[in-house]
């Protein structure tokens, strides 16, 4: 059960002067709260509602000593805020001041949402507002050492207790005993998910009017485009029930993560011990892993899947409708409706349905080809053009054609089947003497890697 004790930061009264302009930089207009004020506040703090609807959310004295809901009037004014007008006013602001406006505004009844990785940064921000703040994070049993180990450190650091929040234990003993430990691994990883995240996240939200989230927009392309710095929870809802119950601000949605990392270094706060091995994105331990270079940071999460499938729902309701909608289609599955085309070199031959088909059929071929299975809007498949095509034009006239196939929409049921397609891009070599197409098997996608593969089965 999470832990009743208060997260509060405590800052002098004077902001420090941040390294990181262009970041943390704050506006004139945003002060400190008065050392009273701050004393109020840091004793309104309540614990998330994390038990279940049935049982106290806290133990009798927590219970006792927690003050009273804001009052009506007071939520009926927060309820009355135009927060598509706000993020856009907000628009040029930095993540300093965005985190300034979401704590002065609701105060106790907001949280960080905390995951171990880079986000630490949102704590940061939080404590340099020199304003009371409080700290969430969904522990699902999964997690990777280093990230424990991370969470004491980030406590330690910035004194305050993290809220924890736990999966409820008889539906993982439900979801183990039925499929076992790994079968996220074989059917997707959302069931696995729904247990261990969104319903604990659920229940956390529960006890909030606004939670705060690392989402950037550069995270994943293909689903996260489209984040505001602040809105109205599209999927969730907050302590008073019903839809438009809870906002959800994204104070570095417009950040890069190259950025971050500036500002987490300038600060010198503690971070994940997993980066320095290759993490960028860092989940639960049997769903990360490091990612190489040219690859997206989000291609370590769930590797064993499609790109347009990379979230685990806690944010479905930023996901970019319209970049899913633009994956297909023209009407034989192989045209570039939505998304342009990529692979374009007068080195890459862009085969047909019916051109692999006779790849496939063919026993004796006259010379190998290497093609890419992809889909154009895949950030991943964009990530290895640039060396997919120097790789073709290296191989120009030494005998093995270099081809791309469209893969997606209506041509997807076919490459799972036929052409051991699992996720993309995926990488085949038809020999010239060997009927079946060889799968090449590694992550590297560099022209060196590929030209080896290529080299060793001529």
């Amino acid at each position: 059960m999470a832990s009743a004790t208060t997260s509060i930061s405590s800052h002098p009264a004077a902001l420090r002067d941040v390294k990181a302009a262009r970041i943390g930089a704050l506006r004139q207009q945003v002060g400190v709260a008065p050392a009273a004020a701050r004393g109020q506040r840091a004793r309104a703090v309540r614990p998330l509602r994390a038990a279940e609807p049935a049982r106290q959310p806290v133990a009798a004295s927590a219970a006792a000593a927690a003050p009273a809901a804001p009052v009506a009037d007071e939520a009926a004014a927060l309820a009355a805020v135009d927060y598509e007008a706000l993020a856009r006013e907000l628009e040029g602001a930095s993540p300093l001041e965005i985190m300034d406006r979401a704590l002065a505004m609701f105060g106790s009844e907001i949280a960080i949402a905390f995951s171990g990785a880079e986000d630490v940064a949102l704590i940061e921000y939080a404590k340099l507002t020199g304003r009371p703040f409080r700290v969430f994070s969904l522990d699902t049993g999964r997690l990777n050492p280093e990230t424990y180990q991370f969470f004491d450190k980030v406590e330690k650091h910035y004194g305050i207790r993290i809220e924890y929040m736990f999966p409820d234990a008889s539906e993982v003993q439900e979801l183990v005993r039925t499929k076992g430990l790994f079968s996220f691994y074989e059917d997707g990883h959302q069931e696995c998910c729904r247990v261990r995240k969104v319903r604990p996240l659920r229940r956390a939200l529960k006890g909030l009017r606004a939670w705060i989230t690392g989402q950037r927009k550069d995270q994943s392309p293909g689903t996260r485009a489209s984040i505001p710095l602040v809105q109205v929870d599209p999927s969730f809802e907050g302590l008073d029930g019903g839809a438009g119950s809870l906002i959800k601000w994204n104070p570095v949605a417009n950040v890069d993560g190259k950025d971050i990392w500036t500002f987490l270094r300038t600060m010198d706060v503690p971070v994940n011990t997993l980066h320095a091995q290759g993490y960028v994105s860092i989940g639960c331990e049997p769903c990360t892993r490091p990612v190489l270079p040219g690859q997206h940071e989000r291609e370590g999460r769930w590797w064993w899947e499609d790109a347009k499938a990379k979230e685990c729902g806690l944010h479905k309701g930023n996901i970019d409708k319209d970049a899913q909608a633009a994956a297909p289609r023209s009407a034989n599955g192989n045209g570039s409706a939505g998304a342009p085309d990529i692979f374009e070199s007068p080195a890459v031959v862009s085969l047909t349905r019916a051109g692999i088909e006779n790849l496939l059929r063919l026993e004796n071929r006259a010379e190998p080809w290497l093609v890419v299975l992809y889909a154009p809007w895949c950030p991943f498949c964009q990530a290895m053009e640039a060396s997919y095509v120097e790789l073709a034009e290296k191989l120009a006239g030494s005998g093995v054609k270099v081809a791309k196939f469209r893969a997606d929409g209506e041509q997807k049921p076919f490459a799972q089947a036929e052409l051991q397609l699992q996720s993309f891009p995926t990488v085949l070599l038809f020999p010239s003497r060997t009927a079946r197409p060889i799968k090449y098997p590694s992550e590297k996608r560099d022209v060196d890697s590929l030209l080896a593969f290529v080299n060793s089965l001529r």
